[in-house]
């Protein structure tokens, strides 16, 4: 078995056509069908069911797609070792977080992080998927809400994050040190989409309570958010880390009380991942930045 054969089976089975995949790979059709019909020879299985033009993964092929993305996860990983033997303090590193969190650490940890590690070069991805994209390889590092446990992902606790209201500074309820969570039905609000992950966290406790959010206008950005609360427009509920480290004198933080919502918050990547120079740095650079961010919010 020869892992170009491989190379040519995972192609196969992600296009699933055979003039496709040897066109995406660039060889002769015929050349790829000899090879996989030599690798079925070798296995004494057939990979794949050809009905016509069609084809379909047969049970033995599935079994081994899955065993092939791990080989070449780790062949990708010894690289990447390698790599870092050539290139002192370099590396790369694909970071997945949720909607929005960029503005809460990512946005000024990434700035001090390049400044430091100029010669590591680093992807940042929104997705609303963090620990399935992990899961699949298609990400690094993680940093998002806890998921469910899974001996596939490595979990590394970051903190827990509290929800607080936003309020434009001179809005009457700034005279308020806090309020109840009940409250937020009399309340004109401005809010992220139902999709977002912090919308259905406030939503959660909110059902529990017996009611629904009907915000007066939705958005996707932080940023206007945040100005349709500078202008009055309406109030909102965003992390209270986030919110204290905006240090936007336009805007009052208040807290939210029976019950207070909020989430844990953690940093994942695969169990079988292996961590290099970027991938090390990078987690140890993210937990000093929360503990300096945590002690920003509890002095200011």
């Amino acid at each position: 078995m020869e892992l170009r054969q491989l190379e040519y089976f995972m192609v196969i089975c992600e296009e699933l056509h055979f003039s496709r995949a040897a066109e995406k790979i660039m060889v002769s059709q015929p050349n790829l069908s000899q090879q996989i019909k030599l690798l079925e020879s070798e296995l004494g299985v057939p990979l794949f069911n050809r009905i016509g033009k069609r084809i379909t993964i047969t049970e033995a092929g599935n079994l081994l797609y899955e065993q092939s993305k791990h080989i070449f996860s780790h062949l990708k990983q010894a690289q990447e070792s390698i790599s870092e033997l050539k290139q002192i303090k370099g590396g790369s590193l694909t970071i997945g977080i949720l909607p929005g969190d960029a503005d809460l650490m990512f946005n000024s940890l990434l700035l001090d992080f390049h400044s430091t590690y100029p010669n590591v070069s680093l992807s940042l991805v929104e997705t609303m998927k963090v620990a399935e994209q992990v899961i699949e390889g298609m990400i690094d590092i993680g940093v998002t809400t806890s998921p469910n446990p899974d001996e596939r992902i490595v979990q590394i606790p970051l903190f827990y994050e509290e929800f607080s209201l936003a309020v434009a500074k001179e809005a009457p309820l700034v005279k308020k040190r806090a309020i109840q969570l009940n409250d937020l039905q009399e309340m004109k609000t401005v809010m992220f989409p139902p999709d977002h992950q912090c919308r259905k966290l406030i939503e959660l406790y909110c059902q529990e309570l017996g009611f629904r959010m009907k915000p007066k206008i939705e958005t996707t950005t932080l940023s206007s958010l945040i100005t349709m609360v500078e202008k009055g427009i309406g109030v909102t509920v965003l992390p209270r880390l986030l919110l204290e480290n905006l240090h936007n004198k336009n805007i009052q933080t208040i807290r939210i009380t029976n019950p207070t919502p909020g989430q844990d918050i953690c940093l994942i990547y695969r169990t079988d991942k292996y961590l290099g120079f970027a991938a090390r740095t990078f987690i140890q650079a993210v937990r000093e930045y929360i503990q300096t961010a945590k002690k920003n919010a509890l002095t200011s």
